[in-house]
């Protein structure tokens, strides 16, 4: 399968090539053989995966190996069946990696660089809640604003186009329950912040506040201008500031440098509005337009970053001092000197915890539904999000678990479907892994409607 040369040209990236990965070694070295600050940027191939050495005997955490094997077997079978030209994956458990890992390429030409845990990944709506929802809440932590404050409050301009938008809250816009459309092809007409200002301004709600779930990105987007406004920063420098740099996510962030695109996977041949196989900048066209750093989509990221984030979100909303070693497993980019705390006491189960029967949603993050890209083994009380461009991340605190998988379906067409059941097989395969408390077939309340 391949997508270059036929149609769409010009793309921004290229592949400079040159890095080989040596066989792992067959004996696990001993531990402090090697310098801690040398394991984060570390990889070695096994067999057709690329691995980090920081990953643990599974059995440290109740795991079973050839389980686990299975999985990358799953994943190496569903890339050969064009699911995605590359995959990467993070399984923690208990705080440690037992898988951190990459397969296949950053894109069918047979030239492009092997994915690996370090590769960056278009994380499409994840950044609904790795970026938007933990700003919103850390605002939320300093009284800077609350969850019940209308949106007119802060952006005195967003009800022009219909006074009923008056009574929309930022709790509602988190919840997919302002009454907005899903979204609007702003892109065609206009570029720039304060074109799509305008646009989502004038835009009159599809339903009144409060009355149905509706996921929309234009909520999002809308949660980021506050931010925006609120801090007089922009969305991609106060996550920066708050988030990735605290946790030592250095993978993490939007537009990333030309300097890194040989680490960054290609996402869709875009034939119709840009002309080019996407590679670089945000895949999502709103995103794209509004200059690369938007609410709802944008934000690029890597398996080992987003492993961090997970541990801290496991662990309630604190990452503890940490250096990138072979000996503790503890998922950590760069080293972390002192304990950081990103959310307060309870914010993480407030957030996190489906807010209706009504709904799956809880507070920017969603909850299993009956045919969940979390699988049928996540328990009822797990929580996660996906992303188009083929990315998702699930977290269950009843067994102490998050996976990340991170995919690039789009390239070459948004119209690839396959990486749905990679979601749901890899998520039951590492579930069906754990020996301790081996989990049961989800059980929750009745599925309620959703879009």
């Amino acid at each position: 399968m391949t997508a270059s040369g036929d149609h769409a040209t010009g793309g921004p990236g290229r592949w400079w090539g040159g890095v080989v990965y040596p066989e792992c070694a067959k004996e696990p070295e001993e531990p402090g053989a090697q310098d801690a600050s040398d394991l984060a940027d570390t990889f070695c191939r096994l067999g057709n995966a690329v691995i980090s050495p920081r990953e643990v005997d599974p059995a440290r955490v109740a795991m079973n190996a050839d389980s686990l094997a299975a999985v990358d077997d799953f994943i190496l079978s569903a890339l050969a069946d064009s699911a995605a030209s590359g995959a990467a994956l993070a399984v923690v458990r208990r705080g440690q990696l037992v898988r951190l890992r990459g397969y296949g390429r950053l894109d069918w030409d047979p030239d492009a660089s092997p994915v690996t845990p370090s590769s960056i990944f278009d994380m499409a709506s994840l950044t609904k809640v790795v970026g938007t929802t933990s700003a919103v809440v850390i605002l939320i932590q300093r009284g800077l604003i609350s969850l019940d404050d209308r949106v007119v409050d802060h952006l005195d301009w967003w009800d022009e186009g219909d006074p009923a938008k008056s009574r929309v809250t930022i709790r509602q816009l988190l919840l997919h329950r302002a009454g907005l459309p899903p979204f609007r092809r702003f892109f065609l007409e206009m570029e720039g912040r304060a074109a799509y200002e305008d646009a989502i301004g004038a835009l009159p709600l599809d339903h009144p506040p409060g009355e149905r779930t509706v996921y929309s990105d234009i909520g999002l987007m809308t949660a980021a201008f506050i931010v925006e406004t609120v801090t007089g920063m922009a969305l991609d420098d106060f996550l920066r500031a708050e988030v990735w740099r605290p946790l030592g996510m250095a993978d993490t962030n939007f537009t990333p440098d030309p300097a890194l695109w040989d680490r960054v996977a290609t996402t869709e041949l875009d034939e119709d509005y840009r002309g080019l196989h996407v590679h670089g900048i945000a895949h999502d066209e709103n995103a794209y337009a509004i200059g690369g750093v938007a609410g709802h989509a944008g934000l690029f990221s890597s398996a080992r970053d987003l492993a961090v984030f997970a541990q801290m979100m496991l662990d309630r909303g604190a990452a503890a001092p940490c250096v990138a070693d072979a000996a503790s497993g503890l998922p950590c980019h760069r080293p972390r000197f002192a304990p950081v705390s990103i959310f307060g006491q309870g914010w993480v189960d407030r957030i996190t915890r489906r807010q209706s029967p009504e709904s799956t949603r809880a507070l920017g993050w969603d909850t299993p539904s009956a045919r969940s890209s979390a699988g049928d083994y996540f328990s009822a009380r797990s929580f996660g999000h996906t992303g188009y461009t083929g990315t998702s991340l699930w977290i269950d605190p009843t067994q102490q678990l998050a996976v990340v998988l991170l995919t690039n379906r789009v390239n070459p067409t948004r119209d690839n479907r396959k990486h749905i059941p990679l979601r749901r097989g890899v998520h039951d395969r590492v579930a069906r892994a754990i020996m301790d408390t081996p989990p049961r077939l989800r059980e929750g309340p009745p599925e309620p409607g959703r879009r």
